[in-house]
This record gives C-alpha cells, sequence and structure tokens, in this order.
C-alpha cells in the first residue's frame, strides 16, 4: 500500500521543513501509470492525519497559495 510505503519520507521531509515549506501534490496525468488519483489523495490524508488542521490547511492549500501567489 502507498501510504506504508511511504509514509515514512513524507514524514521526515515535513519535519526537516515545516508544514508551512511543504505542499502535498501529484503528477497526474503520468502519476495514474502506478497509482489512482483517489488512492493517491486518500493517502496523503492518512499521511496528514496526526497533523493539526492548520498545518493540513498548509500542505494541502497554503503553501500552495502563497509559492504560485494564487
Amino acid at each position: 500500500e502507498f501510504v506504508n510505503a511511504q509514509k515514512k519520507y513524507y514524514l521526515h521531509t515535513i519535519e526537516c521543513f515545516s508544514p508551512n515549506r511543504c505542499m502535498f501534490e501529484s503528477n497526474y496525468p503520468v502519476d495514474r501509470l502506478s497509482i489512482s488519483y483517489h488512492v493517491l489523495w486518500n493517502g496523503f490524508k492518512k499521511i496528514a492525519a496526526e497533523f493539526s488542521e492548520d498545518e493540513k490547511d498548509m500542505m494541502f492549500s497554503g503553501t500552495a497559495t502563497r509559492v504560485y501567489s494564487l
């Protein structure tokens, strides 16, 4: 499963850089060759489950909004 294989890498990266400097993203449609869109994003939600609502907001939208001036 995606989460079991990847969670430690995501958590280490978030620990190193903080939720304020991280964002969840995909490389769709290329990613569909190895994982479905729903499995990928549900995996991101599972990985982020231990973070606060503010931290999740940053990783799922706030950081991208700030970085890309959206």
